[in-house]
């Protein structure tokens, strides 16, 4: 992205294009109902328009959007409206066509509860390192590794594996 501090409608639209996969996935980990997410999205992406943030290569860019992500998730989660209106167990099947997996162990990991789906996510479905995961979500180092740790052997028992490594 250039270094100026206005973005050209072209810059906004390749910037959605390259990372509109990555946002959505980010926020749907998070929120588990598909409209929430994209409307989650869409306020990612607004922000983006808005903020006059200089990235520094497009992997700067892409932990700018994921992080921003996870910051509107939660804001969302803590909201009063969401407590009131519906259960955040509520998962829409339809939703795994669109992240292009419609499997079991997609299934379990959307059941996990949200201080393990995010790294999980992170690690496996995005392909960051346990340094760049806690640099992005602020946490140690070592609480990603145990995390990460915890919820592969939480999902081994979810999907009938042996409990001991």
């Amino acid at each position: 992205m250039e270094s100026t501090l206005q973005r050209t409608g072209k810059e906004i639209t390749e910037v959605y294009h390259r990372h509109v996969n990555t946002v959505y996935k980010v926020c749907y980990m998070l929120l588990k109902k598909p409209q929430d997410a994209e409307d989650a999205t869409q306020t990612v992406f607004v922000k983006l328009i808005q903020s006059n943030k200089v990235f520094e290569d497009v992997e700067h860019e892409k932990a700018w959007l994921i992080v921003t992500s996870r910051n509107e998730c939660k804001n969302r989660l803590k909201h009063w409206w969401r407590r009131l209106r519906t259960s955040i167990d509520d998962v829409d099947p339809q939703v795994f066509s669109k992240l292009d997996t419609h499997d079991e162990v997609l299934e379990q990991v959307l059941s996990l509860s949200l201080k393990y789906r995010l790294p999980i996510f992170l690690f496996y479905y995005e392909g960051y390192s346990t340094k760049e995961i806690s640099c992005l979500l602020s946490i140690k180092e070592s609480t990603i590794r145990s995390q990460l740790h915890t919820a592969r052997q939480m999902l081994k028992l979810k999907l009938g594996g042996e409990s001991g490594e």
